[in-house]
């Protein structure tokens, strides 16, 4: 009997899976051509500096990148990370220094003497800030090593001017390029023949 339902499933026609080869490729060509006008759109936008240095071959590259919409999806998703990374960077300074208003809120309840108190608490405002640049310094590498994942995944998934690297311009090349995908992604690409 499971035989008979398996022959059955496998003989209807999938007419719905039969894609006309001409008809997809000349929607990937306009699909192509509406990503790259709008990527040539921006790049006239940036300061001339980077234009220099995002070259239509680049765009062009990124654009064939964009025609399927996994990038999209990618770029997002990588937002989304970035976003509850920062949040959860800025709760832990804002407990950081929580803490060091509490510790000085403690010392001026024990300490009855001012002047005593005024030197105890100027000797913290020193702990305190070698703490929170320690702190920053320790939130900076984790924001740093954030930034590398991206670029490495953005590398993996084939995207065009990705990869790691700690060089501040080609950083903002990046960002730029991820400004690019992301104001992409808001706009609706709609085929007509």
């Amino acid at each position: 009997m499971e035989d008979s339902t398996v022959v059955e499933t496998n003989s209807e026609p999938a007419t719905d899976n039969l894609v006309d080869p001409f008809s997809n490729q000349e929607y990937l060509q306009r699909k192509l051509y509406f990503l790259l006008e709008h990527l040539k759109k921006m790049h006239n936008d940036l300061p001339e500096q980077y234009q220099m240095r995002i070259s239509y071959d680049l765009l062009v590259g990124l654009a064939n990148s964009l025609l399927n919409d996994t990038i999209f999806e990618i770029v997002k998703g990588l937002m989304e990370i970035q976003h509850v990374t920062e949040a959860h960077l800025m709760q832990v300074r804002e407990k950081v220094e929580n803490d060091h208003q509490l510790e000085v809120k403690q010392w001026e309840t024990k300490i009855q003497d001012p002047e005593e108190l005024e030197h105890i608490i100027a000797l913290m405002k020193i702990k305190h800030g070698k703490n929170m640049k320690e702190t920053d310094m320790k939130l900076v590498l984790h924001l740093d090593q954030k930034v590398k994942d991206q670029q490495s995944t953005l590398e993996k998934a084939g995207v065009p001017g990705f990869y790691v690297t700690d060089n501040p311009k080609e950083i903002k090349i990046q960002m730029y390029l991820l400004d690019f995908i992301l104001r992409l992604s808001r706009i609706k690409f709609e085929s007509h023949k």
